[in-house]
Parts: structure tokens; C-alpha cells; sequence
């Protein structure tokens, strides 16, 4: 195959096409933005609060607290906990201001904590039952300052917050709706985007980002078709109305329009911002990751790269202008998103001081860019990789990777990475795997034999992100290590119930319903564990990692015939109401995926070797590693005394200047933990009720700084959920 080396000054050549910017000019018709009016726009903090979504407005993850230190963090012990009574799982990382804790049940309610005691202030019930993540939220504030001073009149402060399609502007006091906000204190994500607002279906799951007065989001959508188009907007933090909207699938006249197909934008959906975004409130700027284009893993449709599909984009964040753009993988094929906002950052070159801006990948690399102009601080390498052999599609011929750092997870399953656990699994792992096409990175899906993704389709990294030092230019960021399987199978029925769960339901739970446990539950046999009217409702709103299927309408035939063929687990295709379809069928894809299969081995264990999750310490200044170690166990296989293997994690980690990184996000373990940031070394754990899937917060309250984590597991079907989240502090 062909290899292109592209140094960091030559990419800048390719640039003019890959992102829209060279040597630090705007791209053409962007202006750049001018300076905030007011250090509370900035979320400025003097260490003592947690005030937004990522700890930081640079999205770093850190803290300068340092009462909680190598020396004594094994003394922490538990100062309060909270309990929402409520199962379900959660992923919340809360934000702390001015001693109140703001958090999220798992069924999306809203409340206020004292952040010193963990007693309930208020709590804001919409009425509507949360049925998808919901990752965190956003404060703003019209003062001058985070605190208020003596004197100073009462100050607008709002906390921002999705529930569902909805985003609700609460009072920060009284957890009452604001009125003046949209409608009656809340505004619908499904309207504004140029399509029938009733047909589409956009989750809130990670917070919107503050710059100045506006509120910047993105949102959650269907990976099928039709999927809603994936538009970054910002509303009027004060009024709710509209004030600017990046289209991720261009509109006629818009660049990147020639990389789809003709009218690609009034059809087509996704590419969308799911993750969150960061903003340099400094400068102006917003950067923003995206997924890929719908559907995921066949694009005949969209023939083309699919700009912006897969990119790290630099917005003007008061008019939604691009500076400059990174497209991560073109065409993508297999849901490589980004997944989680970027990292803000100074790194070191030859003694000068640049401002970066860091973005980790499903893959497992990290890419490091000038944060003015797109320029690349590491070189990025573009290689030739093979077509694809189903008919209608065209795989990109060529993708880019960063040289340095290396990869933070195994890019390619060979023999000698399966399972060794015993003989027996390892003679059943390799009989398996000669069945399957592995062959790194960007192979393109086939039809009938699976293709291995390694890293999975969860990562390397995932949504909880990464921390950075900002002393040190050391980034932390925990990876799962697991493999995964794929195929494409061809369509032959045409608008029929089984055609309908085959393009929106098999992709997840496989054209057999077996589903790919414990990730993903097996459909099979449903009728017996729920109601039609549970069923109906899931496939209505979602539940879990699962979106909502607004592209069906309600009392169609297609509605109840899909929901008839899955009550029946496959034996049912009549329609069981005489109702005449309501809107057109949703188009019928050639192909279908035939399933997330997860390579585990006959006992539930990750059929590789490990570790099978991993915590890593990556020095940008010189893209070398600090350390890397395994993330996680099995409690029944650390007794057997394999220790250390690793679990898949989920939520990120939190660094402080005192020397600390503190985790959760292992599944099955149920862990906390603290360790040396400098050395890796395990210094503190303790076990919490469930798995703490989200990323921690730590705050000071009255001279007491404390560490709260969000645990509600969920991500582990084999095990209860729960929503509760523990504060830890040192003894008084």
C-alpha cells in the first residue's frame, strides 16, 4: 500500500481541503470573534467550584485543589450521599457553584444539593420519564463575577438543561422554569432544523456549552435512516430564540456541499454533535466533534467524504462561522465518532508555548492541533486502504492517522492477542477468530463474513473524555481494549415489518434478536418481560443507548407491524390494526448491519488477551507515554487470582494540582479510585454501590474540599442500577 508522511508543516499544503485553514488565516468569509465582556462568561473559578461540564471551560478535567493529597487521600471517607431512588443507571457529571450541587436522576429530574451536606434543595420534575443519557448540565449567570458581591442586586442565574428533545432554563434558586425562556421555560430541539418537527428524534445527553449570552448544542440522533440532520445551533441564553445554526450536511452554497451527493442535506441525517463541545472564551471559539453520517455502516447513499461528518470543527462562536476543520475519517463506515469534547491546552516546541487543542478518538489516538489554526503538532500520516466490495458502495481510498502519539489501545487482532484465561478458551478463541476478516484499521464491512473492529465500537476512548494537566501538558485518558464484530447482509424485503426491524432495529439487536449480552439485551422472548405497551414505548423514546424511532408515526401500519414482528420475536408480520399509513416508509437500505457482536468468550469475558481496559498518561509536549496501566477487574477472577486484566470503562478521570487522578467508569468491579499522576501507583479505593459511569467532581465547600462521583451503573445488564451519588472528604 501507499504511504504519505505529511510533517506538521506540510499538512498545512492539504489543509486548504482537509480543514479550511493555513497559517493562521480564518477560512475564507469567517471573521474572527472579539474579546467576552465578563469573567462569569469566562466560568472563571478560583478553584473552589466545579462550574461546568468538564470542571473547566478548557474542558481539562482539573483542579487546583490540593488539601486532598498523595499523602493523605487514604484516609478519605464518605461525607454525604445522595440517593435518587431511582434504577436506570447514570452517567451525570455534576457542577458545583458557589457551594450548590446541580445533578441529574436517571430518569432526568433536576436538583439542587448543599454541596457541604448533599441536602436536597430543590428538585425540578418536567413530567417527562428521561429515558436516555444525560451527562451533565450548564450554568450562566449575568453578573460580573461567580460570587456574588455585598450590595450587588439580585442576579439572573440560570442552570441549562436537557430533558429529552427539551431544553429547560431553570432558576438556579428555585429550580422554577424561567417563562420568558421559549415556551413557558423551555425550548424543543426538534424544531428549527428545516424538517417536520414531529418526525424527528434529538436527545439531549451532554450538556450545552456558555459563551457570553448564547447556548450552544448539539444533540443525540438515529444512527438509520431517516435520521435527523445533525446542525449545531446556538439559542439566546435569556430568550430561547434562534441566533445561529452550523449545517454538519451542507445546504447548497455551503462549503463541504460537493463532498454528497446532490440534495444529500434534505435527506440524509446525523453527523452530529453528540459528545459536547468545548469553547476558548478567550478567543471566540468553539470546537465542536462530530459522529458520522447516517446510516452507519453502508453509504451508498452518501457517496462522497461527507463533510462534516467525523471532524473537529472550529467555530465563531458568536455567528457560527468555520475557521477550520479536521475530518477524522471520511466516508466513515464503522461509527467511528468522536467521542467526547476536546481538551484545551499549552504544550511546549523547541521552547515556545502553543495554545492546543487535544481530541481523542474511538480508535484509540489522540490528535493535537493549533487551537488558532487547525496546524497539526504532531505529524499526521495518510495511507491508501482497501475499497470496499459491496455493490454500491465507495470507501474512502485514503484516511489519516497521527504518527505520535502512539495508540493508547491494540489497532489490529492477531493469534497471539486472544484470550489465554485457560487452554480451553484459547482453542475455542482461535477457532473463532479464523472465521473472521481482521485486518486493522478502515475494512471496509463485507457481506456474510464479520469484520474484527479493534478497539470495539465503544473505544478506545469514550464519552467521559480525557483530563490534562495544564502544569505539566500531561493528558490522562482511559480506553477500553476489547475487540467486536460486524457484517452487512442484503435486504430482500421491501417496506415489510421484518424489512423495518432489519433497518432499525438489527443493527443493535441482530437480524436473530439475540442482541450481543450484556451490552446489548436479546429481543427474543420479550413478550414475556414486557408490555406491548413498555415495548411501544421504548421504541417511541429510546431507553439507554438505544434513540427514540420519532421517524415512525404513531398508529401507522408500519408502527404496528414493527411492533408486532418484535412482540413475536419474528413470527408476526401481519399488521394488527387496520390503520392506513400516515407518512411515507422509511427508506429501505440495500444492505443492513447485521448486528454489534461483542467477541466474548463462552464464559462472558473478552475473548482477547488483556488488559481489556486501560488508564494513560501521554506527555504532549513530546507525544511520549508517562504510563500506562490496566483499568479494572472481575472481582470472581481476581479471586481465581487474575488480577489487574482490566474491564471496559465508561466516564472519565479528574487530575489535580495535589498530584492525584481520580477514576470510576470500570464495569463490574464497581470501583473508585485515586492514583499518582505522576507514577500511576494505586493510592486509594473503595467500592461504591454501583459502577461509577461518569466523570468525577471535586470542589471546596467552607475550607473542606470534597470528590463526588455519580454511581448508577447500568452499562452492565447482568447487574442492578441504581442512581446515587457519593461525596468524600476527609474526616474533620
Amino acid at each position: 500500500m501507499r504511504f504519505a508522511m505529511i510533517s506538521a508543516v506540510l499538512l498545512g499544503l492539504s489543509l486548504a481541503t482537509m480543514s479550511g485553514e493555513v497559517s493562521g488565516k480564518t477560512a475564507a468569509g469567517a471573521t474572527m470573534p472579539s474579546a467576552p465582556k465578563s469573567s462569569d462568561e469566562l466560568h472563571k473559578t478560583d478553584g473552589h467550584d466545579w462550574p461546568v461540564y468538564g470542571g473547566t471551560a478548557e474542558n481539562n478535567h482539573y483542579s487546583p485543589l490540593t488539601q486532598i493529597n498523595r499523602g493523605n487521600v487514604q484516609r478519605l471517607k464518605v461525607a454525604w450521599s445522595f440517593d435518587t431512588e431511582e434504577p436506570g443507571g447514570l452517567q451525570t457529571s455534576p457542577i458545583v457553584v458557589e457551594g450548590v450541587l446541580y445533578g441529574l436522576t436517571p430518569t432526568q429530574k433536576v436538583f439542587a444539593l448543599n454541596a457541604a451536606t448533599g441536602k436536597l434543595l430543590w428538585k425540578f420534575d418536567s413530567g417527562i420519564r428521561g429515558t436516555q443519557p444525560d451527562r451533565g448540565l450548564a450554568y450562566w449567570s449575568d453578573g460580573s463575577g461567580s460570587r456574588k458581591k455585598k450590595g450587588e442586586k439580585s442576579r439572573d442565574r440560570r442552570i441549562l438543561v436537557g430533558v429529552m428533545n427539551f431544553v429547560y432554563a431553570l432558576d438556579a434558586a428555585t429550580g422554577q422554569p424561567i417563562s420568558s425562556f421559549g415556551k413557558d421555560g423551555r425550548i424543543d430541539l426538534r424544531e428549527d432544523l428545516g424538517r417536520d418537527p414531529a418526525l424527528q428524534s434529538i436527545y439531549m445527553t451532554s450538556p450545552a456549552v456558555i459563551y457570553k449570552d448564547l447556548m450552544i448544542v448539539g444533540g443525540r440522533e438515529a444512527e438509520t435512516l431517516p435520521a435527523s440532520p445533525g446542525d449545531v445551533r446556538a439559542y439566546d441564553v435569556r430568550s430561547g430564540k434562534p441566533r445561529w445554526s452550523f449545517h454538519t450536511i451542507p445546504h447548497p452554497g455551503d462549503f463541504g456541499e460537493n463532498t454528497w451527493p446532490k440534495d444529500a442535506w434534505k435527506t440524509s441525517g446525523a453527523a452530529n454533535n453528540w459528545a459536547g463541545m468545548t469553547v476558548d472564551a478567550q478567543r471566540g471559539i468553539v470546537y465542536v466533534p462530530t459522529g458520522s453520517a447516517a446510516f452507519d455502516f453502508y453509504g451508498g447513499d452518501r457517496v462522497g467524504d461527507d463533510l462534516f461528518a467525523n471532524c473537529l470543527i472550529a467555530l465563531n462562536a458568536e455567528t457560527g462561522e468555520r475557521i477550520w476543520h479536521f475530518q477524522g475519517v471520511r466516508h466513515d463506515l464503522w461509527d467511528r465518532d468522536f467521542p467526547a469534547p476536546p481538551v484545551l491546552l499549552t504544550v511546549e516546541r523547541a521552547g515556545n508555548k502553543i495554545d492546543a487543542v487535544a481530541q481523542t478518538t474511538k480508535q484509540g489516538f489522540v490528535f493535537l492541533f493549533d487551537r488558532t489554526n487547525g496546524q497539526p503538532l504532531f505529524p499526521i500520516e495518510c495511507r491508501n486502504y482497501p475499497p470496499s466490495d459491496v455493490p454500491g458502495e465507495m470507501a474512502a481510498q485514503q484516511q489519516c492517522l497521527p504518527v505520535k502519539p502512539a495508540p493508547f489501545a491494540r489497532q489490529r487482532l492477531t493469534e497471539n492477542l486472544l484470550s489465554e484465561r485457560t487452554p480451553e478458551v484459547h482453542q475455542w478463541a482461535v477457532e473463532k477468530f479464523r472465521g473472521f476478516r481482521s485486518e486493522g484499521q478502515f475494512v471496509p464491512f463485507g457481506v456474510g463474513k464479520d469484520t474484527v473492529i479493534f478497539p470495539g465500537f465503544d473505544g478506545g476512548a469514550e464519552w467521559g473524555g480525557a483530563a490534562a494537566d495544564p502544569e505539566t501538558g500531561i493528558l490522562y485518558v482511559n480506553a477500553n481494549d476489547v475487540a467486536w464484530t460486524g457484517a452487512l447482509a442484503e435486504n430482500t424485503a421491501e417496506n415489510s415489518p421484518k424489512s423495518l426491524y432489519l433497518n432499525q432495529c438489527g443493527v443493535c439487536h441482530g437480524e436473530k434478536m439475540a442482541g450481543s449480552p450484556p451490552a446489548i439485551p436479546a429481543l427474543l422472548g420479550i413478550a414475556g418481560r414486557m408490555s406491548e405497551a413498555e415495548v411501544a414505548a421504548t421504541i417511541r423514546n429510546g431507553k439507554g443507548r438505544m434513540p427514540g424511532f420519532a421517524n415512525l408515526e404513531n398508529d401507522s401500519d408500519q408502527w404496528y407491524g414493527l411492533l408486532s414482528y418484535v412482540m413475536s420475536g419474528g413470527a408476526k408480520e401481519s399488521v394488527n390494526k387496520e390503520v392506513a399509513s400516515v407518512g411515507p416508509a422509511p427508506p429501505a437500505m440495500k444492505y443492513h448491519f447485521t448486528g454489534y457482536h461483542k467477541f466474548l468468550d463462552p464464559d462472558g469475558y473478552p475473548a482477547v488477551a488483556p488488559p481489556w481496559g486501560t488508564l494513560n498518561a501521554i506527555n504532549l509536549n513530546t507525544g511520549e507515554y508517562l504510563w500506562k496501566i490496566p483499568l479494572g477487574e472481575y472481582p470472581e477472577l481476581a479471586a481465581q487470582g487474575l488480577k489487574n486484566t482490566g474491564t471496559e470503562n465508561y466516564g472519565g478521570p479528574a487530575v489535580t494540582a495535589s498530584g492525584l487522578v481520580f477514576i470510576g467508569a470500570t464495569n463490574f468491579d464497581k470501583k473508585f479510585r485515586a492514583f499518582d499522576k505522576s507514577t500511576g501507583a494505586l493510592l486509594w479505593e473503595t467500592t461504591l454501590p454501583f459502577s461509577g459511569n461518569a466523570t468525577p467532581a471535586t470542589y471546596e465547600v467552607n475550607g473542606r474540599q470534597f470528590v463526588v462521583i455519580g454511581a448508577g451503573g447500568g452499562k452492565d445488564l447482568k447487574s442492578k442500577s441504581g442512581g446515587v451519588y457519593v461525596a468524600f472528604a476527609l474526616e474533620k
